[in-house]
């Protein structure tokens, strides 16, 4: 190996057998530091080695010459990691969530810290800096045009500490870290739960009633195919209890028309395929009608998507027109609401939570905590409203005349 000392031997540059580039090395604080020059020429290699040394050497007095791994080194291995571990059982689109938040927001702060470095203050700092951060824009319905700051929704902001602690998991795992800085955010009582936008059984006749007269105002028009598609797609979907993204994955073949041998009734079974991998679902005796509409009217081959599109721009005009986009709490109503409300009437009917948890492929904890608690038959008014019995006047007198001795 050749090797050539420069700066009074604070420095080596050397060159391996099957290498063609130089490298160098040095002694800082007890530890060796080598990169590689990038160069073979010997003259140039000698010239980046200085550079390079002053540059470690005024990190080493600033305080910014790392010996650990660093945050950046962590994320970098997560990256290489999460996608290959959780193949099959994690949407690739979550994965790119992932990446995404890192890149535009974790990375730019905390990457060149080191792991020992990212403390629960600096988490804290994180916090502060995305509001302060927050881009000025002119809300839709402002009407003096005044910018005002778009503040990172909670839910944001805790997708992007989730994706931090499983960073620093994956340091933990490697050695890198001992144990994780407390990621809670301080001075914050327990929240409001607040329900999930649905639509109660008169809002949603309401709904179903304007996309219907949509249709038939749009017969023989332009806009005819869109319109009776979104009718179908409302009632399908408020029929089934599936989330948009599963809706909008399913393939005619994944549905079948079925005899339910327990009810009688002709149903949809339908083979789902979303965020929890892949699951069933049966539906109301009300989703077949809509779907035998869209097998007639688009003529599909097996694989083809029931819902190419969600008509998203109609389906909100019709809402707006409706008085039906805001509920009465201020929640924005979207197709998912439509999800909300299945869960909501079948509960409200008297449905079994675990059977209504299994077929929308969800918990039992997640309905009581956001559906359950705002509905008014979850409450048995027989077990609430118990009365001590009261003694007759006859049985009073008696026991005062059995127990008149002992006064």
């Amino acid at each position: 190996m050749a090797s050539h000392e420069i700066l009074g031997g604070k420095v080596l540059v050397y060159r391996r057998e099957n290498s063609k580039k130089w490298q160098c090395s040095t002694r800082i604080n007890g530890k060796n530091w080598r990169t590689s020059t990038g160069e073979e020429s010997l003259a140039l290699a000698k010239e980046f080695a200085e550079d390079w040394f002053f540059r470690m050497k005024a990190k080493e007095k600033g305080g910014g010459l790392k010996d650990e791994k660093t945050f950046k080194d962590a994320a970098k291995r997560y990256l290489e990691e999460y996608d290959v571990v959780t193949s099959g059982t994690r949407s690739r689109v979550y994965v790119s969530h992932n990446e995404r938040r890192l890149r535009l927001y974790l990375l730019p702060f905390f990457g060149d810290l080191g792991l020992s470095e990212v403390t629960a203050g600096k988490v804290q700092e994180f916090r502060v800096m995305r509001y302060n951060s927050a881009p000025e824009k002119v809300p839709a319905n402002e009407p003096d045009g005044k910018p005002q700051k778009k503040l990172p929704a909670r839910s944001t902001l805790h997708q992007e500490i989730v994706t931090l602690r499983q960073v620093l998991k994956t340091a933990i795992r490697h050695g890198w870290l001992t144990h994780l800085p407390d990621l809670s955010t301080p001075y914050n009582s327990s929240s409001k739960i607040s329900h999930r936008a649905w639509f109660s059984a008169e809002e949603y006749k309401r709904l179903y009633t304007a996309t219907r007269n949509r249709a038939e105002k749009h017969r023989d028009k332009r806009f005819q195919w869109n319109a009776q598609q979104l009718h179908d797609y409302v009632l399908f979907m408020a029929n089934t209890g599936l989330r948009p993204d599963e809706a909008k994955r399913l393939q005619y073949r994944d549905v079948e028309i079925v005899e339910d041998e327990e009810t009688g009734d002709t149903i949809l079974l339908i083979q789902v395929r979303g965020k929890r991998g892949v699951g069933y679902c049966k539906s109301m005796p009300s989703a077949v009608i809509p779907f035998e509409r869209l097998l007639k009217r688009n003529l599909p081959k097996p694989d083809a998507l029931i819902f190419e599109d969600n008509h998203v721009e109609m389906f909100n005009n019709i809402l707006e027109e409706e008085g039906l986009k805001f509920d009465r709490e201020g929640n924005r109503r979207t197709a998912y609401s439509l999800r909300h409300t299945y869960i909501c009437l079948r509960l409200m009917e008297g449905a079994d939570i675990y059977q209504v948890a299994k077929n929308c492929r969800t918990s039992v904890e997640m309905i009581e905590k956001y559906y359950a608690s705002h509905i008014s038959t979850s409450i048995s008014a027989a077990a609430v409203n118990v009365r001590r019995k009261v003694k007759s006047k006859k049985l009073i007198v008696a026991h005062e005349k059995r127990n008149a001795h002992r006064i």
